[in-house]
């Protein structure tokens, strides 16, 4: 029987946490702190920018923080101008294992979509666009 374009979905989301899973376990990380680095791949930032980023407590923030900096992959640093706030920093090992996350997404992308045409990954973007767009609708709708 001829896979649905729903089974091929699937498959690709399957195969896409499977990369992800094993590239964070390679590095030591779960997907929680590894989103975390991908945040300060830009810079430092508060906690409270790193909650809000990740759509948690500040609580949360504190733990993945703490096992980060227990990990040698960032640092609490004191905020340059507010001193109630804490900037967190990657260390150099977290800016290497970021630099491997940055590298690994161009390979990801060139694994994906490499022997497509500008025009075939541009109908395909479109397409993906409406998909994801229907989708956003429907977990609004029922979940809020």
């Amino acid at each position: 029987m001829t896979p649905t374009a729903v089974d091929q979905v699937l498959e690709l989301v399957s195969l896409l946490q499977r990369d992800m899973a094993l590239s964070f376990e390679r590095d030591g990380l779960t997907e929680a702190r590894a989103h975390l680095l991908w945040v300060l791949r830009d810079g430092p930032v508060t906690q409270r920018h790193l909650a809000d980023a990740l759509g948690v407590t500040p609580r949360n923030i504190t733990g993945l923080v703490d096992g980060l900096v227990d990990s040698g992959h960032v640092v609490r640093r004191r905020h340059p101008t507010d001193r109630r706030a804490t900037h967190v920093d990657l260390t150099p090992e977290g800016r290497r294992v970021t630099d491997a996350m940055v590298e690994g997404y161009a390979d990801m992308h060139d694994v994906l979509f490499g022997g497509l045409s500008a025009r075939q990954l541009a109908a395909f973007r479109r397409t993906l666009d409406s998909v994801l767009g229907r989708l956003r609708v429907r977990l609004e709708e029922e979940w809020g």
